[in-house]
């Protein structure tokens, strides 16, 4: 018997700054985020991409991708898309864009990713707020000798 539908597998899924897709169809990836450092806040990011890679499954899915405030409560951005896997070998990648992310306040944001209403994946993006530091001035130069 073959089954008709098997919850996929989430294989990865990354915060970046830019996703590019080339002509073969591969990705490249720019900007991996670990962390937002900001020199003030509030701040707004002009873009942020999501990679999700989807395996294992098989059947039609919904993908929800939200962007957690640190109260842990407000949704700053939810994408959804709908994608679909004809053999358990195959996979799926979405890409999705947020623009103009506004973070007001520093601490912990979080990424969360489900398929069909299960969460399959929630995990932090910290906004540290790092004020520039003004530059040391260089030491001033020695008197000059006196003419004489």
């Amino acid at each position: 018997m073959t089954p008709t539908r098997i919850l996929p597998d989430l294989q990865c899924s990354l915060l970046c700054e830019e996703i590019r897709q080339e002509i073969t169809g591969n990705f490249i990836l720019v900007g991996v985020i670990n962390f937002i450092r900001v020199p003030q806040l509030p701040v707004v990011a002009l873009k942020l991409s999501l990679f999700n890679r989807w395996t294992a499954g098989v059947g039609q899915f919904t993908e929800t991708v939200r962007l957690i405030a640190p109260d842990q409560t407000t949704v700053l951005r939810k994408g959804e898309v709908k994608f679909a896997l004809q053999d358990a070998a195959l996979h799926a990648t979405n890409v999705t864009m947020f623009a103009q992310v506004e973070f007001k306040t520093a601490g912990t944001y979080y990424v969360e990713v489900l398929v069909d209403d299960v969460m399959k994946l929630r995990y932090p993006v910290p906004v540290l707020l790092a004020p520039s530091q003004p530059q040391p001035q260089p030491p001033a130069p020695p008197p000059a000798p006196p003419h004489g």
